[in-house]
């Protein structure tokens, strides 16, 4: 009788929770919609300030181990910052986006194993911190780290370019722009906490030749996203969805936050002017701040 009574309340516990599973993608979409916008102070403040205070600690001998650059937890927050504009883009994602969104994975792995075998097109450089399992001496998440920053950077351009942003060329040269200018922030961010080393150069340990790099990868990125996204509906969902650059609010938190800590005073102001880029776009939302309260 018991264990007549223990099945039957598995299967009723079972069909609950089917129930509340969403039916359609539609459905999906916005219950994740839902999840990010009720959690917004967490994922695009929160993450971000403990980020920093947990990365300058390890850098500084302050985390022990194996807490000290933890791949698994430095890998956890990242995506915990990057599902706004997972979220954000995922409506807007087809077989076409899919297919072109693949084309760019492949395309980061194949630059990076070369960047690392040859030191072309970004300097001699090697990854001193593990992030996660690595291939070639490449992290297999990559592109968990590398193209949210260009999508970032893409998404922020047509913000700001409004009407304009349907000139290709104008486009192409505003979000190249943006994407070496948030290299200008990460880089030597990334140098500072010993993430990966150049092995020296004339800009806070990052040589010039890294950023040459960058107008190669951010063209790359532009002419991909251009084929995987329709620009006019791509615009339409960034316009209705107020959390989907959020992942930016944590970029200028995080990195802006450790090149101040290290003293990189020209990192930081970028980082600053993207916070300030954000607010003109009506992105930077201050009521999220208004929690600590």
């Amino acid at each position: 009788m018991s264990d007549h009574t223990g099945s039957a309340s598995a299967s009723g516990g079972l069909a609950a929770l089917r129930a509340r599973l969403p039916d359609s993608r539609g459905e999906a979409e916005r219950l994740l919609d839902r999840i990010v916008r009720e959690n917004r102070f967490t994922i695009a403040v929160l993450f971000p300030l403990v980020g920093a205070i947990a990365l300058v600690g390890s850098a500084e001998g302050w985390v022990p181990e194996p807490l000290a650059f933890n791949p698994w937890f430095v890998l956890f927050g990242v995506l915990v910052m990057r599902s706004p504009l997972v979220v954000g883009v995922l409506p807007a994602i087809d077989r076409r986006a899919v297919g072109w969104i693949g084309v760019l994975i492949a395309y980061t792995y194949a630059i990076e194993l070369l960047g690392v075998a040859t030191g072309w097109p970004y300097g001699s450089f090697e990854y001193i911190v593990s992030l996660g399992p690595m291939l070639g001496g490449v992290p297999l998440a990559l592109p968990v780290f590398f193209i949210p920053l260009v999508v970032n950077a893409y998404l922020l351009c047509l913000l700001l370019l409004g009407s304009r942003a349907s000139n290709g060329w104008l486009r192409l040269a505003t979000v190249i722009a943006a994407v070496v200018a948030m290299d200008v922030v990460l880089d030597p961010g990334a140098v500072a906490l010993g993430f990966w080393s150049f092995g020296g150069g004339a800009f806070f340990g990052v040589p010039l030749s890294n950023y040459a790099g960058w107008v190669l990868s951010a063209t790359v990125a532009v002419v991909t996203l251009d084929r995987a996204f329709a620009i006019e509906g791509l615009g339409d969902r960034l316009r209705d969805c107020e959390f989907m650059l959020d992942d930016m609010v944590s970029f200028v938190i995080l990195w802006g936050g450790i090149n101040l800590w290290y003293g990189n005073l020209l990192p930081a102001a970028v980082a600053v002017a993207f916070g300030l880029g954000l607010v003109r776009a009506d992105r930077f939302d201050a009521t999220l701040f208004t929690q600590w309260r």
